[in-house]
């Protein structure tokens, strides 16, 4: 199975933008369906966003729906969230998942999970 590695998580004033990157190793990536979570102290993990395997269906969570934009190039085994007009309770840690069977936002659908990238908004 992919291994996932995020990076692009910072600090960045309220009204900014961030792009995080996760790139997979191992088995073929574009044979799974790919999402973000994202997970504040002391929260839950909260879903985020979730694009399928040929990116021609994208989903998002309320939350940030208009500002933030999932992506993937299959070629370059890489998913991508672009994070725009950015607010302080966005703050958190920043997962990207897979799962070769769900499109979900649940997650315990994914088997597959990265370490996760810190994303800091001050105000």
């Amino acid at each position: 199975q992919v291994q996932l590695v995020e990076s692009g998580g910072g600090l960045v004033q309220a009204g900014g933008s961030l792009r995080l990157s996760c790139a997979a190793s191992g088995r073929t990536f574009s044979s799974y369906n790919a999402g973000w979570f994202r997970q504040a102290p002391g929260k839950e993990r909260e879903f985020v966003a979730v694009i399928n395997r040929s990116s021609d269906s994208t989903y998002y969570a309320d939350s940030v729906k208009g500002r933030f934009a999932i992506s993937r190039d299959n070629a370059k085994n890489t998913l991508y969230l672009q994070m725009n007009s950015l607010k302080p309770e966005d703050t958190a840690v920043y997962y990207c998942a897979a799962s070769r069977s769900s499109y979900s936002t649940l997650p315990r659908r994914y088997d597959v999970w990265g370490q996760g990238t810190q994303v800091t908004v001050s105000s």
